[in-house]
């Protein structure tokens, strides 16, 4: 059966007759080879050159969180400010999990007047799509005072971010890192995590919204943070809430050790252009793709993307700054502190000296990812033919009338938390509201050439993507002999240039309901998003899970009315 190609923004989503990938059966004996410190590779019976696709590590674990979603007060950068944290702090704790693992989250709202559903970003949720965490699509809003069981296989290994998709939360504290441990392209003594690269408001997210959905305008963000941390200059400000009692994020090397870093954007609106002075460092993955290394002294990370690097410490002992790069070119907000995100790498623990390190870096003069031609997966698979396959235009552009919304093919996504996608799935309705923005995957209905004017970072649910092509300043001409078939990379976020256009291609090998958005927070609580219903009749929830999807939307919709917020964005 050949299946269609569908366009996104030229954003070619979806992907035609592809050829069946092979896996590595698990009847293969193999020898045992452990993952240590000079063998990266490894990983048991399996290796850096697993077909991670379609084969899955049998770990026999299973992994229980708890999660408390908290409202509270946060001095991340020396400012108080309302903020909604995961256990009291913000980033929330570490989930951590290995390759093969199954993943029980236990999410417990105690909130006073807000609903919630996290996600799990990046994260393929093969044959899972009721645990992907998004209200208004795959489950009801959790209600204030209940809780919720997320489960998953772990299929994939690298580096993520849980967090709310209940409209702006995340942007208010409610992220946390995500590792599955794996096999790795390079060697390296430590892992030292995942490091969070952050714009930051002094003002509730909420009350910015107010202002953007009206006027279309946002003030200037106040800080940027990594990790959560940063320093904000209080002298002389008479504001009560400026306090002071910030602090770098610090980080310590030891002469000649391999250093693992899990780079991390969870902005709101910010691009980053990450450094080390003095140091260069080897690139090994790219969201969940583990890819061939290259070296670099800096790497673009956009909204929603994650880079994982190795970092030699092979520089002079002493204090370093560790740059996040605000990029001014990028951004449709300003910020106030645009050259204050910045930690601290000491190779003395009792340090206490502010570096005087200068950086070489360059900044880009316009938005751009990593170059694409860099990003060469470890696992190479190609997309196929796509001759003679019709192509559905997808166009985005931003509406100036009551209401600042971003729309595509003429319509703002507008969920109903109520009343989510697989809802109407579950029950074979012939039709899903308008506003749900559903693209199925046997649609052909090429438009027009309206596009977007500013970058936006693209985050796909349920899937890795080809990136066929990626183009600033020019717009596709509906021509796909152009697009790279061949060796190309895959990620799940990657960027949408100003006035040009990103084609992209997924395997249909996931039943469910999906999102496609930008991860720019503002954008997609405008309506910057769609969503598209993947096989319908194939998706298949278990009996246990549907149980807590129908207990949760009857316990949100009982609720509900009461709630003193009621929704005024896209939902997501």
């Amino acid at each position: 059966m050949k299946l269609p190609l569908l366009s996104f923004l030229a954003l070619a989503s979806c992907c035609h007759a592809l050829p069946k990938i092979p896996g590595n059966s698990l009847d293969i004996k193999r020898a045992t080879c452990e993952n240590t410190p000079t063998s990266r590779h490894c990983w048991g019976k399996y290796d850096i050159d697993t077909n991670y696709y379609t084969t899955i590590p049998d770990a026999g674990k299973t992994v229980e969180v708890w999660l408390s979603v908290e409202e509270g007060i946060c001095n991340q950068d020396g400012y108080r400010r309302p903020c909604m944290t995961f256990n009291g702090t913000m980033p929330g704790p570490a989930i951590v999990a290995d390759w093969g693992d199954d993943l029980v989250v236990h999410v417990t709202n105690n909130m006073k007047s807000n609903g919630t559903a996290i996600h799990w970003h990046g994260v393929r949720q093969l044959n899972s799509v009721e645990q992907d965490g998004v209200p208004g699509v795959t489950q009801c809003p959790i209600r204030p005072g209940e809780s919720y069981t997320y489960k998953f296989k772990v299929t994939q290994y690298g580096s993520s971010w849980y967090h709310s998709h209940f409209s702006l939360q995340y942007t208010e504290g409610l992220f946390g890192p995500l590792i599955f441990k794996g096999p790795a392209t390079a060697n390296y003594d430590e892992d030292k995590g995942v490091l969070f690269l952050q714009d930051w408001s002094h003002t509730s997210t909420f009350t910015d919204w107010s202002a953007k959905e009206k006027y279309g305008i946002t003030k200037s963000l106040n800080s940027l943070l990594i990790n959560g941390t940063n320093t904000f200059n209080c002298t002389g400000s008479t504001d009560p809430n400026c306090v002071g009692g910030g602090k770098k994020f610090e980080t310590v090397f030891e002469p000649g050790k391999k250093y693992l870093i899990r780079l991390a954007n969870v902005a709101m609106d910010s691009l980053f252009q990450f450094n080390i002075d003095g140091h260069k460092f080897k690139v090994i993955a790219v969201d969940f793709v583990p890819i061939v290394p290259y070296e670099t002294d800096n790497v673009l990370v956009n909204v929603g993307e994650r880079y994982d690097i190795v970092v030699e410490a092979n520089a002079t002992p002493g204090d370093y700054w560790m740059r996040g790069g605000w990029l001014r070119a990028c951004q449709g907000v300003a910020n106030d502190n645009p050259g204050s995100i910045t930690g601290i790498v000491r190779y003395n623990s009792r340090s206490t000296k502010e570096p005087t390190t200068t950086s070489t870096v360059q900044p880009p003069k316009f938005c751009a990812d990593e170059p694409a031609t860099k990003l060469v997966p470890r696992v190479k698979f190609d997309v196929g033919a796509i001759s003679g396959t019709t192509v559905e235009g997808i166009n985005v552009r931003l509406t100036h009338a009551a209401l600042f919304q971003w729309t595509i093919n003429g319509s703002s996504l507008a969920l109903d938390w109520n009343k989510p996608t697989l809802q109407y799935v579950f029950k074979n309705a012939s039709y899903i509201p308008t506003p749900y923005n559903v693209v199925s995957v046997e649609r052909k209905n090429p438009t027009g050439d309206e596009w977007a004017v500013i970058a936006h970072p693209i985050h796909l649910h349920g899937h890795d993507f080809w990136i066929l092509a990626q183009e600033t300043g020019k717009l596709w001409d509906g021509n796909m002999d152009s697009f790279k078939l061949k060796g190309v990379p895959r990620r799940d976020t990657a960027l949408l240039p100003a006035r040009g256009y990103l084609a992209i291609a997924f395997r249909l090998d996931n039943p469910g309901a999906w999102l496609i958005h930008c991860h720019i927070a503002w954008h997609s609580s405008q309506g910057l998003a769609l969503e598209f219903v993947e096989s319908p009749h194939s998706i298949s929830v278990n009996s246990g899970a549907r149980k807590v999807y129908d207990d949760t939307c009857a316990s949100w919709e009982k609720w509900s009315p009461s709630s003193p917020w009621p929704q005024d964005d896209s939902g997501i």
